[in-house]
C-alpha cells in the first residue's frame, strides 16, 4: 500500500540548505568559488522564519512509500522570483523509520528529458496498476543499496491551461543546467547532513536530460575540482553532437533549429504542447481504445498511441533528425498496421504517456538543435574536453543509438565504456519488462565498479 505524509522543514534550516545551493549555483555559473563563500556569508545571514520563504523556500516534503521499505522524499525548491521558477527535488531510498533513511556508500542524480518528469521517467510503474511497483529504475537502484535523487526541471510544474508563456522567455540549457547544479549541492548537502559523507554523486540524464547534463558538467569544469558535484556520468540514449559524416542528420537538424529558433522570435516560448499530445493519446487509449482516433484519421485511438510508441520519428516536426527512432519496438501486421508492443507492457505505456507534463519551454530544443547543426555557436560545448569523469554510454538501437557516440569523443574522459541495447527502443530502456536485466543491472554494475 502507498501512503503519504509531509512534513515542515525549519525556515532557517531551509534558508540555509536553499540558499547555499543558489549561491552554489550563480557562483559557479560565474566562474567564482562558492564553497568558501557559503559558509563564511550565507549561513551568516539573518533570515527569520518569514524572510527565509521570500527569499529562497525548500517546501514541505512530501513522504510515500513505493513498496516494503522504499520510499519516496519530495522537496518543492524556488529557485527563482517567477510564478514558475520551481524545482522539485526527488529522493527515492529504503527506510529504518519514518523519515529515516538507509545509510549508504553509492548516490546518484537523475534527470528527465522531454515530456516526463521524474516521475514519468523514472518512477512511472507507481502510477500503474499494471506492473508491479518496483519496475522502475529508481526502485531497483534503491533496493540495492543506492541512494536516488533526481530532478523537476521547471516547466514539469506549469499547469494546463496556461496560456501566457513569456515566463519561459529565458529558459534554456544554460538555465535547466544550473538548476541541476542547484539540486546536486542540495542532495550532496543533504547526505552529508544525515551521515551518509560528502562524496561527488553519480549523474545520468536520459535524452533530453543527458544533453542538459553535458552542459552541467560543460560548466562544471570551470570549477577547482573540489568544487565539483560529479564523480561519474551516465548519458542514456542521446547525442550532444553529430559525427562529422550524419550530412542528411545535420540538415535536418539545421532545419528544425531555423523553425524552433523562428517561434521563438515569435514570442512562442512552448515547445508544440507535446506533454498534452501524450495525455490524449494515453488516456483515450485505455478509456476507449477502440473509437476512431481524432489525432490520427483512419485508426482507432489504440493504434493511434502504439503508433506513436512504434513509429516516433513519423510525429517529429518538421523532419525526423534520427530516422526510424522511435519510444517503443512494436509489433505489425502484414499491412504495417501495429498491434501491440515487442518489450514494454502495451498498458504500462499508455499509464506512462498520461504522466506526461502538459507543456515545455521550447529554449533548451532550440539550443540542442544549434549543436546538433553546428550552428549558431552556443556556449555549452566550448569546455567539454575538459571532463574528465568516467563515463557509461547507454544507448538503444531503436533510439538514438550509435548517433551518441560521438559525444563522447569530445570529452577529455579515459574511463569511457558503452552500453548498446539491441531491439530497444527510446523508452523501453526504461519501461521494458526486461529492462532491468538488460540496462538496469548492467548501469548498477558499472555504478558499483566507479
Amino acid at each position: 500500500m502507498r501512503k503519504e505524509s509531509r512534513m515542515r522543514i525549519p525556515g532557517r534550516m531551509a534558508a540555509w540548505l536553499c540558499v547555499g545551493a543558489l549561491g552554489f549555483a550563480q557562483q559557479a555559473r560565474a566562474g567564482n568559488d562558492p564553497w568558501d563563500r557559503w559558509d563564511r556569508e550565507r549561513l551568516e545571514q539573518p533570515y527569520g522564519e518569514g524572510e527565509a520563504d521570500e527569499i529562497c523556500t525548500l517546501g514541505n516534503a512530501e513522504r510515500r512509500q513505493l513498496a516494503d521499505d522504499i520510499y519516496e522524499y519530495s522537496y518543492r525548491v524556488r529557485v527563482g522570483p517567477g510564478v514558475y521558477d520551481v524545482i522539485t527535488l526527488h529522493r527515492v531510498v529504503r527506510e529504518l523509520g519514518p523519515w529515516s533513511p538507509v545509510r549508504t556508500q553509492k548516490s546518484m542524480f537523475l534527470v528527465h528529458g522531454d515530456a516526463l518528469g521524474f516521475r514519468g521517467a523514472f518512477l512511472s510503474s507507481a502510477a500503474s496498476l499494471e506492473v508491479p511497483t518496483s519496475q522502475s529504475i529508481a526502485v531497483f537502484l534503491a533496493r540495492r543499496g543506492v541512494d536516488v535523487w533526481g530532478i523537476d526541471l521547471r516547466w514539469v510544474h506549469v499547469p494546463s491551461g496556461t496560456k501566457d508563456f513569456s515566463f519561459m522567455k529565458d529558459w534554456n540549457l544554460g538555465t535547466h543546467a544550473q538548476d541541476v547544479g542547484t539540486g546536486l549541492t542540495l542532495a550532496r548537502t543533504v547526505r552529508a547532513l544525515t551521515g551518509n559523507g560528502g562524496d561527488k554523486m553519480n549523474l545520468l540524464g536520459w535524452s533530453r536530460g543527458a544533453t542538459i547534463s553535458y552542459a552541467y558538467l560543460n560548466g562544471e569544469t570551470q570549477q577547482p575540482p573540489h568544487n565539483r558535484h560529479v564523480s561519474g556520468f551516465i548519458p542514456v540514449d542521446m547525442a550532444y553532437s553529430l559525427a562529422p559524416g550524419a550530412t542528411l542528420e545535420r540538415h535536418a537538424a539545421c532545419l528544425t533549429h531555423t523553425v524552433f529558433a523562428q517561434a521563438q522570435t515569435e514570442r512562442k516560448y512552448e515547445g508544440g504542447e507535446i506533454g498534452l499530445l501524450l495525455q490524449v493519446l494515453g488516456s483515450s487509449a485505455i478509456n476507449s481504445p477502440a473509437e476512431s482516433s481524432v489525432l490520427l484519421p483512419g485508426s482507432t485511438n489504440r493504434q493511434a498511441a502504439l503508433f506513436f510508441g512504434s513509429a516516433t520519428h513519423v510525429f517529429q516536426v518538421p523532419l525526423p533528425v534520427i530516422q526510424g527512432y522511435h519510444w517503443a519496438a512494436g509489433q505489425f501486421s502484414e499491412a504495417g498496421a501495429p498491434t501491440g508492443l515487442a518489450w514494454t507492457d502495451e498498458r504500462f505505456f499508455f499509464d506512462t504517456l498520461v504522466q506526461a507534463a502538459p507543456y515545455q519551454s521550447i529554449g533548451e530544443q532550440v539550443d540542442t538543435f544549434a549543436m546538433w547543426c553546428g550552428a549558431p555557436d552556443v556556449p555549452y560545448d566550448d569546455h567539454l574536453a575538459r571532463v574528465k569523469v568516467p563515463v557509461l554510454y547507454v544507448g538503444a538501437s531503436g533510439g538514438v543509438g550509435g548517433y551518441g557516440l560521438h559525444s563522447l569523443s569530445r570529452l577529455g574522459s579515459t574511463d569511457v565504456s558503452t552500453h548498446m541495447v539491441p531491439g530497444y527502443g527510446h523508452a523501453d530502456l526504461f519501461l521494458a519488462s526486461g529492462a532491468q536485466n538488460v540496462v538496469w543491472a548492467p548501469i548498477l554494475d558499472w555504478v558499483q565498479r566507479h
